[in-house]
C-alpha cells in the first residue's frame, strides 16, 4: 500500500470520505482540499442508473453554464466562403474547410469544439475516425451542425457544454475553475444536473442518479448526496 504524504493526510481530515454532502458544502470542501499550483478544473461525476448500450436509454445534451467554465475554448468553424465573416466575428478561433480538412487528416487536433453546416458535413464527415475518438465530431443535437454560425460560436465562448453517458453509465463534465466563487461553482453543478434530471430517459426504472461525485484536479472526490440535489 502506497503511504500517505503529509499533504494528502492533511486533506484526508477535512472531510469525510464515506458522507454525503449537499452541492454547496461539497463545493466548499473541494476548494478547501485543493493544492494545486495553477487552476485547477471542477469535474463533475454522475453515475446514472441507465444501460447506454440502448437507445431509448442513451442520455446526452448541451447545457449553457451560468458562469461558463472558466476554460479558453479553441473553436474551428469548418463553413463555405460566405459564412467564414460570421464566424470570425463571433470570436472563432479558426475558420476554413479544405485546408482544415486536410490539416486535420494529417493528424492536427489542437481545437476543443468543431463547428460545422449541413451542407459541408460530406466533407467533415471523412474525418469521423478522427474527430469522433476525441470527442469533437460536429452533432446537430448538440448545436454544433448549424447555420447559425455566429450564435453557435458565442455559445460555445460563453460556456455551453455538451454531455454524454459513457458506456459505464457515467458522465464527466468539467463545471468550473477552482478560482470561481462557492456560489458560482455550485450554480454550474446545480444547472448541469437540472439539465440532466430532465433527460431522464422514460426507459429508466429504479434510481436515476445512483453516484455524484465533486472534485477537483488531482483532489479526492467528494460525494454529493443526491437527495439534495
Amino acid at each position: 500500500m502506497a503511504k500517505l504524504t503529509k499533504k494528502r493526510k492533511e486533506v484526508l481530515a477535512k472531510f469525510d470520505k464515506d458522507g454525503f454532502y449537499s452541492v454547496s458544502e461539497a463545493v466548499k470542501i473541494v476548494k478547501d482540499v485543493t493544492y494545486t499550483s495553477f487552476d485547477a478544473s471542477v469535474d463533475l461525476d454522475i453515475r446514472l442508473g441507465v444501460d447506454p448500450r440502448k437507445a431509448n436509454q442513451m442520455v446526452r445534451g448541451t447545457v449553457a453554464l451560468p458562469h461558463g467554465t472558466g476554460k479558453e475554448i479553441k473553436v474551428l468553424v469548418m463553413c463555405t466562403p460566405d459564412k467564414e465573416d460570421e464566424a470570425k466575428a463571433a470570436g472563432a478561433d479558426y475558420v476554413g474547410l479544405d485546408e482544415y480538412v486536410q490539416k486535420i487528416k494529417g493528424g492536427w487536433t489542437d481545437i476543443d469544439v468543431v463547428i460545422t453546416m449541413p451542407s459541408v458535413m460530406s466533407k467533415v464527415g471523412q474525418l469521423g475516425r478522427i474527430l469522433g475518438p476525441r470527442g469533437l465530431m460536429p452533432n446537430p443535437k448538440s448545436g454544433t451542425v448549424t447555420m447559425e454560425i455566429g450564435k453557435a460560436v458565442k455559445d460555445v465562448k460563453a460556456g455551453k457544454i455538451d454531455f454524454k453517458v459513457d458506456k459505464s453509465g457515467i458522465i464527466h463534465a468539467a463545471v468550473a475553475k477552482v478560482s470561481f466563487t462557492e456560489e458560482m461553482i455550485a450554480e454550474n453543478v446545480q444547472e448541469l444536473m437540472n439539465i440532466i434530471i430532465k433527460l431522464k430517459p422514460s426507459a429508466s426504472k429504479g434510481i436515476y442518479m445512483k453516484s455524484i461525485f465533486l472534485s477537483s484536479t488531482m483532489s479526492p472526490g467528494i460525494q454529493i448526496d443526491p437527495k439534495t440535489v
